[in-house]
């Protein structure tokens, strides 16, 4: 029998024994007179004066490599320029030009940011490396005391369509310490919330702690997002089951992987990214910071780029490697997609933070022959996450000890449809024409069989009998997306629903309005709107279902506001 070995200790990592704490005080910013620079340059003082920090400025020019290249031209001059008197002398001009001119430009860089660091009361000191400028950049990140590196996603050589530049792509994966990636020069960090991805894994939680601490530095409101994705196996299952023989599907034990995969997904991974936030909920009350939990579903960055959108964040603070890493990931697929497409600035953090009933389950509990066997069923991509939750579960019921029973118990708290039954018999959707129009606009042939099946996936959890607008446009490209006007008597009322469901309506509102047609959602729409999902919880409540009184309590308060 195999046996599933313990979680990876954070002694795989050596930045993991880092813990959170307050805000760092020692800052390395990358200068160059460009908006973003510059933008990194006043959030650096700003983080700094708030916590009587220092400041370096580091910029790195390349004069040997300018030498090079000149002197590899030298035998394409034109024939009046080939006199060795006067090679030589244009020799001296370039060297004067480019050994000299570099370094005053780059001076006059330090000379600009030690003005705003005195005028701030803060000591600065400048760095003025000759060299590759990330590479430079990085051995001053690895080799001085420092806590954070400030720069610019884009810098001088910024071309139109930019998304992230080289050099702030190849420092961010070499780095050692925290990143603060400037993505919009125009933006100061707190105009808008600060948000914080969390999935489980300790890097997240170090980085809400951080997130606490600008929140309260700078007067913010922090929010904790938790995103799942329950449509990916669907989309996969349905794949292969095309290409798969029936003798294939036999020894692959397709029908009982795939419903097993379905019952885990559709409801227990909602639960556990749930009690993530609640873990999160806690730590804020005790630190005595307000914070705004919202669980998400869809394709993670997707879903995280779109909340970010909805509430015009200034910051998102996230892990720079999250809990499916492996030793030596340089950085998360989830972390480098939201760097490279949101358009608040990003902070991706080193710092590991464990909070205590982690620690205090993973260090009391011990598990069973049996349960680790049980455990072994588990779909590898989800199995970390759920031992987690299973120790959680038997740490807070006063258990020392996982069973195969226990693990049955928790199962039927977070995965109820999988005590049994028969798979369910899905039925062939139907679609509107606008949604079908969605999927028709879409030139890849390959993404359109997918979202088409997410969507109808989404239509699936939601009860509809119909794919709308509403059970697409999540899948589609944010930006490409239509999205209607708000009249201000409409943009009143939504702003009074409560801020737990308020994404859900606005959306729903939102797909009524290219559902019928129109450009513009008015009032009428958001308060038809909020009419359909308070039948929608009366419904599921009649069935059985749960969390819907308190979402329907939220509805009735957001109505008489």
């Amino acid at each position: 029998m195999t046996h599933m070995p313990a979680p990876p200790s954070t002694a795989t990592d050596p930045t993991l024994e880092k813990t959170a704490s307050c805000l760092p005080k020692r800052f390395l910013v990358a200068l160059d007179a460009s908006d973003h620079a510059n933008r990194a340059l006043t959030e650096a003082i700003k983080l700094g004066k708030s916590v009587g920090g220092a400041i370096t400025g580091i910029h790195a020019y390349a004069a040997k490599l300018h030498d090079r290249r000149f002197r590899q031209m030298e035998g394409g001059l034109p024939e009046r320029y080939r006199d060795e008197d006067m090679i030589e002398h244009q020799r001296q001009v370039h060297d004067d030009l480019i050994s000299r001119g570099l370094y005053t430009i780059s001076d006059s860089y330090h000379e600009t940011a030690a003005r705003g660091c005195a005028e701030a009361g803060l000591a600065y000191r400048h760095l003025s490396p000759e060299g590759k400028n990330y590479r430079r950049i990085v051995e001053a990140a690895e080799n001085g005391d420092f806590d954070l590196l400030v720069l610019g996603a884009l810098g001088l050589g910024a071309a139109s369509g930019s998304l992230v530049g080289t050099v702030c792509e190849r420092v961010v994966r070499r780095s050692l310490i925290d990143v603060l990636v400037i993505r919009d020069p125009d933006c100061a960090i707190g105009d808008g919330p600060i948000v914080v991805g969390l999935d489980g894994s300790p890097r997240s939680f170090g980085a809400l702690r951080t997130a606490f601490e600008i929140g309260r530095r700078l007067n913010a409101e922090v929010h904790a997002v938790a995103a799942y994705d329950p449509y990916y196996h669907y989309v996969a299952f349905n794949k292969i089951s095309g290409v798969l023989s029936d003798e294939a599907s036999k020894v692959f034990r397709f029908k009982e992987q795939e419903k097993l995969h379905e019952e885990l997904i559709d409801d227990g991974l909602a639960k556990i990214y749930q009690a993530h936030l609640d873990i999160a909920r806690t730590m804020a009350a005790e630190e005595g910071v307000p914070l705004v939990c919202t669980l998400l579903d869809g394709k993670v960055y997707q879903a995280i780029l779109g909340y970010l959108d909805r509430i015009s964040a200034s910051l998102l603070v996230i892990g720079r490697t999250g809990v499916h890493a492996d030793p030596g990931l340089d950085i998360g697929g989830n972390a480098e997609n939201l760097l490279r497409l949101t358009r608040c600035h990003v902070w991706l953090g080193q710092a590991a933070y464990t909070p205590a009933l982690d620690i205090i389950a993973k260090e009391t509990v011990a598990w069973s022959k049996e349960a680790e066997a049980k455990m072994e069923r588990v779909p590898e991509a989800a199995r970390k996450m759920v031992r987690m939750t299973i120790l959680r579960f038997a740490q807070q019921r006063g258990h020392t000890l996982v069973t195969a029973a226990l693990i049955d118990e928790a199962t039927e708290r977070f995965c109820p449809a999988g005590r049994g039954g028969k798979p369910k018999v899905e039925t062939k959707m139907s679609w509107s024409e606008t949604a079908t129009q969605l999927i028709a606009g879409i030139s890849d042939p390959a993404v359109a069989a997918g979202i088409r099946l997410s969507a109808e996936k989404r239509a699936r959890r939601a009860g509809a009998a119909t794919v709308g607008v509403d059970h697409v446009r999540p899948f589609l490209d944010t930006h490409a997306a239509p999205a209607p006007g708000w009249s201000a008597a409409a943009l009143a009322r939504i702003a009074r629903v409560p801020e737990v469901v308020r994404p859900a309506v606005r959306q729903r509102a939102e797909a009524d309005v290219l559902e019928a047609g129109a450009v513009e959602v008015t009032l009428e729409t958001v308060e038809a709107t909020i009419g359909e999902a308070r039948e929608a919880m009366q419904r599921t409540m009649r069935s059985g279902g749960h969390g819907s009184r308190r979402g329907e309590k939220e509805l009735d308060h957001g109505a008489g506001s």
